[in-house]
């Protein structure tokens, strides 16, 4: 598995379907029957790359909503980006151009 990077472009594995309660996140993973829950921040985030994609865009939304520091930030997100990916729930599909 490669790591993400902000270069990265990820996509949602077609095995799974969330759904939005209380403005976190609960995703089921068909294939494998298990549970993954995303808090606010984490829903925001799931949410942007079910729109986007690509890394790069999701980091510079989540600046622009976010007061943090963009180092810890990008950290935070590729993060959870290697997570999600871990546990077969995204999966990082190309590098940008």
């Amino acid at each position: 598995m490669s790591r993400a990077t902000l270069s990265s472009v990820v996509t949602i594995n077609p095995d799974v379907t969330f759904r939005e309660l209380d403005g976190e996140i609960v995703i089921l993973n068909l294939e494998t029957g298990i549970y993954f829950g995303l808090d606010a921040v984490g829903a925001r985030t799931w949410r942007l790359i079910e729109d986007h994609g690509s890394l790069g865009v999701v980091f510079e939304a989540l600046r622009s909503e976010y007061d943090a520091v963009p180092s810890v930030l990008e950290r935070d997100l590729l993060e959870l980006v290697d997570h999600l990916c871990a546990k077969g729930l995204t999966r990082v599909a190309a590098k940008s151009t």
